[in-house]
């Protein structure tokens, strides 16, 4: 499956949210390769990654590590964070400003993990 083909799987209740995320990861690092690396939309600049998903109940925004939403998990309790990503439920509000450096982080990252 293409990354095209991905996004028109996406409910329309989500995309808007599902497309928030991906512009502003475009706008952070417009270099990066984007493709279907991990079976979803993933952006790769260097070693460093982060990925997008829909999920049945939840965007989730993986990383490649727990490290990298730390700061995010301090501001955001209340969000459901696994060990390298962040589950955005249809309830949540996506604080786009603060997924600034998560992403960054992860993109960044020079770990092998």
């Amino acid at each position: 499956m293409e990354v095209k083909e991905y996004l028109q799987t996406i409910p329309e209740n989500r995309i808007y949210r599902f497309d928030s995320i991906l512009e502003l990861i475009r706008s952070m690092y417009p270099k990066a390769l984007l493709s279907m690396k991990y079976k979803m939309p993933t952006f790769t600049e260097g070693e460093g990654w982060v990925a997008l998903a829909n999920q049945k109940n939840y965007i989730s925004l993986y990383t490649c590590s727990a490290e990298h939403l730390e700061g995010f998990k301090l501001k955001h309790p209340k969000i459901k964070t696994g060990k390298g990503c962040i589950n955005f439920q249809d309830k949540d509000d996506i604080p786009l400003k603060d997924l600034k450096p998560v992403i960054k982080s992860a993109i960044q990252s020079t770990h092998d993990y």
